[in-house]
């Protein structure tokens, strides 16, 4: 049974090009249309779809409004598009707080200048969306006891990662504990947290814990566009005691300071005599995440062995997992969210699977550790 797409903006155009892009795959119907938000609320209550594609501005009710109301009632994904601006990417954020669990650039070529290849990430986007359970934010309601399921049949299927011989689990590793982190005092010198899908949330309930004295520095590694760090950071900064920044090449790591890797580049952290700084690349053509956490996290393991805490959180894929396991061998610690309070359980599932987790956690429990324990 394909899952049943309900497609939501003001432009027909837009409308209709999405669904020429969604009918190569059998595994995707749509099933309506919606020109605004208050018939995109209409349609959701009455056509039950598995997934929405929504636009943000629209006449009669904007697509951050109609999210808010849809999931009020009625658990579905939505895939928010957005436009890759300033303006864009705040209005983004207010939709991922909202409840959206992912965005796509609404202008296709900015992720592919292949027709073909745009529409086929457009899908496979679509069909990894349409599989996102519902999580800790949204009740369950009598109504949606399961979330819909991308594959035949309506069975649901958690996204797992594809195990990979660099990350094969390790069978003699303990499971990671439940329980309160064993940290010394002074034996964490630096947090690096890795995130993707669901990560702007989840970053801003940890950063937002945190008093004005947290003493380790941080490294904040988010799978987003280009044009978006910038905002993010920015967005952080506003909500935060501690300061947060778009990391720049040659910024000095300190106490007191968040540094986001920026979109399309990598972020590494180095060493000169007793001074730590990030060095902030252009990511080379053909590495799938930019800016990738495996990265970061293996800078880290190389220059501040033993004394770094490592988190990942909720996001699709394995990206972390690798660097999670060099830093576990050179005696960091790893925390990960848990499956009940992430969006995806991917990234943090596949570093439990590769046995390199020493504790998982929910979201609120992460940050009351980090605020209190470290």
């Amino acid at each position: 049974m394909p899952v049943k797409v309900l497609v939501v903006d003001d432009s027909r155009f837009f409308r209709r090009r999405v669904a020429e892009m969604l009918s190569v795959d059998p595994a995707l119907e749509i099933i309506g249309e919606a020109a605004d938000g208050q018939q995109a609320v209409e349609q959701a209550l009455k056509l039950k779809p598995d997934v929405i594609t929504m636009d943000i501005e629209m006449p009669v009710m904007d697509g951050i409004s109609a999210t808010r109301k849809i999931l009020a009632v009625h658990y579905v994904p939505i895939l928010m598009f957005s436009s890759l601006t300033n303006e864009g990417a705040q209005a983004t954020f207010d939709a991922l707080e909202a409840g959206a669990v992912d965005y796509l650039p609404k202008r296709f070529e900015e992720f592919s200048n292949d027709k073909r290849l745009a529409g086929q990430k457009l899908c496979e986007k679509l069909l990894a969306v349409a599989r996102v359970q519902r999580h800790s934010r949204f009740p369950r309601t009598a109504e949606n006891k399961t979330a819909p399921s991308a594959h035949p049949g309506g069975a649901v299927t958690p996204l797992r990662p594809a195990k990979h011989s660099l990350h094969q689990a390790n069978r003699t590793a303990p499971p990671p504990s439940t329980g309160e982190p064993r940290i010394r005092k002074g034996q964490i010198s630096i947090v690096a947290i890795g995130t993707s899908t669901g990560g702007p949330v989840a970053l801003q309930k940890i950063l937002s814990a945190l008093p004005a004295d947290f003493s380790p520095p941080m490294l904040l590694i988010q799978h987003m566009p280009e044009s978006f760090t910038g905002p993010f950071a920015q967005r952080l900064d506003g909500m935060c005691r501690i300061s947060v920044k778009e990391a720049k090449d040659g910024d000095e790591v300190r106490s007191g300071l968040a540094l986001l890797a920026p979109g399309g580049q990598q972020m590494e952290l180095q060493r000169d005599g007793d001074r730590y700084f990030v060095h902030v690349y252009p990511a080379a053509v053909g590495q799938n995440y930019k800016p990738c956490i495996d990265i970061t996290f293996k800078s880290v393991a190389n220059n501040m062995p033993g004394k770094s805490l490592a988190i990942v959180l909720t996001g699709m894929g394995a990206d972390g997992c690798e660097g999670a396991q060099v830093l576990k061998r050179m005696g960091s610690q790893i925390w990960v969210q848990d499956e009940a309070t992430s969006v995806v359980n991917g990234m943090p599932s596949s570093v439990i699977e590769a046995g390199a987790a020493d504790y998982v956690y929910p979201i609120d429990e992460i940050a009351k550790y980090l605020a209190q324990k470290v």
